[in-house]
């Protein structure tokens, strides 16, 4: 009877969660009033930073790695590297933020690196543990074994909001999320409920990733319409997507005038 309440207590059901929050980040302090963002003023092409909003608790999210979140931040990144409009994009570690910094931490970060526009992921995988009906405890010398497992769930949820530094204006955000159900024995349950933890962020990150690109193509479109919500420069030497830059056309000119030189010779 001992025995059997012992197994009953280690493996009762039981929920775990590893998330960050970009709200509790950028504003730590409810208390204060938020301040109205300023009409945000975009000089592509622009400089990204990206990177995972810091946990309050980053020793609960031991098992997502620093590694991990690097290899997720990288395909996010992809997305950004494809659009003509900008320049660089950086994906920074999580020690370049710390929890609750808030405005004034993107702010050294942009002093920093001279980034423009700061791309904020946060995410919450929770995962429940409950006993399948159909499971049979089978008991052997070295203890018990269950067959037909258990039943459990992993739930993640990312966003990806993305920043203007200097004005505070959130210009678009992006979702993702995924839902795993896989069944385990009791003596495989923690290695499951890993590689579900796993996939789980590699499933929401695709989905995010999915929407990214459109929220992307939705708000280089939204500019174009309502020119009064975001103000666009170009930096020097940038003519604008879909245009080549002013130094390769003079390039250009230049290689056209000593060719037809030579001819003339």
């Amino acid at each position: 009877m001992n025995g059997c309440g012992t197994w009953a207590g280690l493996y009762s059901p039981r929920k775990t969660e590893k998330s960050s929050s970009v709200v509790a980040f950028l504003y730590p302090n409810q208390n204060e009033p938020l301040i109205a963002p300023a009409t945000p003023v975009l000089r592509l092409p622009l400089r990204v930073g990206l990177a995972f909003a810091p946990g309050a608790d980053e020793a609960r999210a031991g098992e997502f790695t620093e590694a991990q979140k690097t290899a997720l931040l990288k395909r996010v990144a992809a997305e950004f590297k494809s659009r003509p409009f900008i320049q660089s994009i950086e994906v920074l570690p999580s020690s370049y933020l710390r929890p609750g910094g808030g405005f004034e931490n993107l702010g050294q970060v942009r002093a920093l690196l001279g980034i423009d526009v700061m791309v904020l992921l946060s995410y919450d995988q929770v995962q429940f543990t409950d006993e399948n009906r159909l499971s049979l405890a089978y008991w052997t010398i070295v203890g018990a074994y269950f067959f037909k497992g258990n039943k459990n769930d992993t739930h993640t949820l990312m966003e990806a909001v993305v920043y203007d530094i200097p004005s505070r204006k959130l210009l678009f955000r992006a979702p993702g999320a995924s839902q795993i159900a896989a069944g385990s024995t009791m003596v495989e349950i923690r290695q499951q409920l890993r590689v579900d933890g796993v996939k789980g962020f590699e499933q929401a990150t695709d989905d995010l990733t999915r929407n990214l690109k459109e929220e992307l193509t939705a708000f280089s479109e939204r500019v174009k319409s309502a020119p009064g919500e975001v103000q666009i420069e170009h930096k020097p030497g940038y003519a604008g997507a879909g245009v080549m830059p002013l130094w390769f056309a003079g390039a250009l000119a230049l290689l056209g005038l000593a060719r037809r030189m030579r001819r003339q010779d």
